[in-house]
């Protein structure tokens, strides 16, 4: 499973990480407001989106009915410490699939997760994707330009993919890091400068446009 954990408790946020990882989970995201959690759901598929009801920048009501306004498709399981019946029905009404209430075991939250991920539906992407006249196929790693093949090294593929999944919206640096090199990687932002200049001048034009102070897009 790879879950996606919105918890600014950094006792707890810490302790569900390592527990779940101890069950076999090793896909871990963990964010700690709100609005991070919203790019991040949207920036990448999860199997389930832990998502604590009280976070800073962001509650997790607020964000559970963004999210579902925006189309988001993946599970959501709520974390709280409210354990009113209305309070699971606000939960559930903003778009929440479960609700758990702490304090709780974490054989409960694994197999409330493990729940989740069985009922969830796992988008295909397309093999192919068409922009400014280039086509990248995701099954063989290639671009073509018409007739013309552009070599791209794996994460410059990876980069342009991720942009591409996103197309029309802005793809936030500290994103593309994670998504591509990981956070533990030993790798600075300006890595990922110097590879989207090197794609720029694969892509021969400015199809990648900057976002200043923010990241990377790619109009559609």
């Amino acid at each position: 499973m790879k879950i996606l954990l919105a918890e600014d408790d950094l006792y707890l946020g810490e302790l569900i990480v390592h527990m779940l990882k101890k069950k076999g989970v090793d896909q871990i995201d963990w964010v700690q407001e709100g609005e991070d959690a919203y790019d991040y759901a949207l920036s990448s598929f999860y199997d389930v989106l832990i998502l604590d009801w009280m976070l800073p920048n962001g509650d997790g009501v607020e964000i559970c009915k963004r999210l579902r306004k925006n189309g988001y498709a993946g599970a959501i399981l709520m974390l709280t410490a409210k354990d009113a019946v209305q309070d699971r029905v606000e939960g559930l009404e903003a778009g929440a699939d479960d609700y758990l209430v702490k304090p709780f075991e974490i054989d409960e939250l694994m197999a409330r997760l493990k729940a989740l991920a069985r009922r969830t539906f796992v988008p295909l992407q397309e093999e192919t994707v068409r922009f400014h006249d280039f086509v990248l196929n995701r099954t063989s790693h290639t671009l073509y330009h018409g007739d013309e093949e552009i070599l791209l090294t794996p994460r410059e593929f990876q980069v342009l993919d991720l942009l591409l999944q996103n197309q029309g919206h802005v793809v936030p640096r500290e994103t593309i890091l994670d998504r591509v090199w990981g956070w533990d990687a030993d790798v600075s932002m300006k890595t990922i400068d110097a590879t989207i200049k090197l794609l720029r001048k694969k892509l021969k034009g400015e199809i990648i446009q900057t976002v200043r102070g923010v990241g990377y897009k790619i109009d559609k």
